[in-house]
């Protein structure tokens, strides 16, 4: 798979160049070659570990988005990304590499031409883990909040006194 043409598959959609971008399309472009494919529903869940311009390239190149439910987002401020394969009950985690660039004066866009033409066990540390992929994606009703009213999804509500409040209602109480 040629990387500069997935490089600007993730460009159209992210709106720019940047050495996050090319980080994701490194992860994206590593899995895809261990024979995964785009994913239509729900056949790649990825786990990230970050919200960062990465992730960008891996909603793009590998379909897994929030809406579908196959794009999960843990807060940790890592570049750490777990893909799993529901078809071929593999999985494979990508860890970056620390320092890639200590010491190295590097403009963006060199950067970005360097991540592009490395290999993938030079950036991440690369490693099959255990199959325990997260259930499927659940469809949950919604139930008007009991301040503002607005339609909020049963399970991101909170209660008190018997009324259901949606998250901001609720922690202005």
């Amino acid at each position: 798979m040629d990387t500069y043409k997935l490089m600007n598959k993730a460009v159209e959609f992210h709106g720019h160049s940047c050495p996050g971008l090319a980080m994701g399309v490194m992860a994206a472009k590593y899995i895809l070659d261990q024979r995964n494919s785009f994913s239509i529903d729900e056949e790649l869940v990825v786990l990230v570990e970050n919200d960062n311009c990465s992730v960008d390239a891996i909603q793009a190149l590998l379909g897994a988005t929030f809406g579908k439910g196959n794009l999960i987002f843990l807060d940790y401020g890592k570049n750490n990304y777990t893909f799993y394969n529901r078809k071929e009950a593999k999985a494979f985690k990508l860890t970056a590499r620390a320092g890639l660039f200590k010491g190295k004066d590097l403009s963006r866009e060199e950067r970005v031409v360097k991540i592009l033409n490395s290999e993938p066990s030079d950036l991440f540390r690369l490693e099959s883990v255990e199959f325990t992929p997260p259930g499927k994606a659940k469809i949950y009703d919604s139930v008007s909040c009991s301040k503002c009213g607005e339609p909020t999804m049963i399970t991101r509500t909170r209660e008190r006194t018997g009324s259901k409040f949606c998250i901001p209602c609720f922690e202005k109480l």
